[in-house]
Order: structure tokens, then C-alpha cells, then sequence
């Protein structure tokens, strides 16, 4: 059993998500988009300029830089996902200001 999978396990009934299951979870979801294209770890760590033993780490671990990250993810055509990662709504700022002009 992998780290990944130990992780998934233990919060297995968890109502919450631990930062622990969001990396697991990123590192499945990644693992599948780099089969999905048939991109061996290899493959990917050579098109995303990550090292092959970054690429190994973070399918095992979950460790990974967050430039490295953002680079698997941009070669997956994956990084507009990270538009919304701390998405900040100004809706009541919009608000406040129509009514602070009358």
C-alpha cells in the first residue's frame, strides 16, 4: 500500500478533507490524466522540464513543488483548474459601492 492510499484510507469516513486527502486525491487525478494522454513518467517529466524523480515522488508521496505542479498541470492542459483556487467574490464590494455613490 502506497502513502497515497494510506492517506485515502484512514480518512476513508471523514466528513471533512484533511490537506493530506487533497493532495492524495490531486495525485490520482493526476496519475490518470498523464495515462489518460499516454504519457509515461518519463515523458511527462521531459514535456513539463519537472525531474523524472520529482515526477516519481509525487505519484508516490504527494510531494511536489508548487511550480512544479503548476508545470504537469499546464503540459495535462490542465492549468486553468487553478483559476478558481482561492476564488475572492467582490459582489459586496460591487454592492457597497453602487450604494456609497448615490
Amino acid at each position: 500500500m502506497t502513502k497515497i492510499d494510506n492517506i485515502l484510507a484512514r480518512n476513508k469516513y471523514s466528513v471533512s478533507k484533511t490537506p493530506s486527502v487533497v493532495m492524495a486525491e490531486m495525485v490520482l487525478k493526476i496519475k490518470a490524466l498523464r495515462k489518460q494522454k499516454s504519457y509515461s513518467q518519463a515523458e511527462l517529466a521531459e514535456r513539463s522540464g519537472v525531474s523524472l524523480g520529482s515526477i516519481k515522488r509525487f505519484e508516490r508521496t504527494g510531494k511536489v513543488s508548487l511550480e512544479s505542479i503548476l508545470r504537469i498541470a499546464h503540459v495535462l492542459g490542465r492549468l486553468q483548474d487553478f483559476d478558481t483556487v482561492f476564488h475572492y467574490d467582490n459582489l459586496m464590494e460591487r454592492v457597497r459601492k453602487k450604494f456609497d455613490k448615490d
